[in-house]
């Protein structure tokens, strides 16, 4: 399965928010250049490592740091350093979609069933690109200065660059919402977002539950959380949510973290010459 980060659509939304893009034998290299320090190299899920390429990228474009997120477990020099803080999330929960939905429905755990019944009949609002505005004002309502928000202009760009691939939801009385996006064959739950009224009634059962139908419409063979809590890189923070995504069962897929590059040196050399 192709990682959501390495598909044409998620190129282009960073291309859009200020990152240089280079995709070289199907694989996409993000670059952030800072003012005379040089630049940032991010790899992320790469189905392969190619160290000649980075090397190249990192003359061409001043790199004093890489950062790099496999897909899976792989030999790297002593020249990276495990990161005690991925960048990406390192555990995630998938559901297995390619089976009837009466199955998925039957996998759910009782009071996650109990939930999506009880919230039957709540209404479920999509909204296009010329309604992010109220999506955005809705989610800043929701959780206030607590939690990282999106700027609008993002948020467009989101949407513009996946297209049908994206759906962005909240319920009709807008205590919680999220964004899923999806691949050929995966859909993510990207971000998400409740109020302490979405909680009490447990509306986000029945959000997460419609992104799995969408899914299941388009065909998509898995449905990824995005992140669970992983023992490895503890952040109690994590736990809430993890315990809401486990009630939807499906199987826990762990990675192997984030590795990291670093060469200050070299890169103030170069803007000395």
């Amino acid at each position: 399965m192709l990682d959501i980060r390495q598909t044409p659509e998620y190129a282009d939304y960073l291309s859009n928010i200020g990152w240089i893009v280079e995709r070289k034998n199907q694989v996409s290299y993000f670059i952030r250049k800072f003012p005379i320090i040089g630049s940032v190299l991010k790899i992320q899920r790469p189905k392969t490592i190619d160290n000649n390429e980075i090397k190249a990228l990192c003359k061409k474009h001043r790199v004093f740091q890489v950062i790099l997120e496999p897909n899976s477990t792989i030999s790297l020099s002593s020249e990276y350093k495990p990161s005690k803080s991925p960048y990406l999330p390192s555990k995630t929960l998938q559901l297995n979609l390619d089976v009837p939905i009466k199955q998925i429905e039957k996998n759910i755990k009782k009071d996650a069933r109990l939930a999506i019944k009880k919230n039957r009949q709540t209404e479920i609002i999509s909204y296009e690109s010329a309604e992010l505005n109220e999506f955005r004002s809705t989610w800043t309502k929701s959780v206030g200065m607590k939690r990282y928000i999106p700027p609008l202009a993002h948020l467009f760009t989101l949407k513009k660059s996946f297209g049908k691939k994206s759906l962005f939801v909240t319920d009709k009385n807008k205590n919680c919402g999220a964004i899923f996006l999806r691949t050929k064959d995966t859909c993510y739950y990207w971000q998400a977002f409740t109020n302490n009224e979405g909680r009490k009634k447990q509306t986000q059962y029945k959000v997460v539950w419609e992104g799995i139908l969408w899914a299941k419409r388009n065909k998509c063979k898995l449905f990824d959380f995005e992140g669970i809590y992983d023992e490895r890189f503890p952040n109690k923070s994590w736990k809430g949510f993890t315990h809401f995504k486990k009630s939807f069962s499906g199987k826990e897929v762990e990675y192997p973290g984030c590795y990291t590059k670093t060469s200050f040196t070299h890169a103030l050399f170069e803007c000395l010459l």
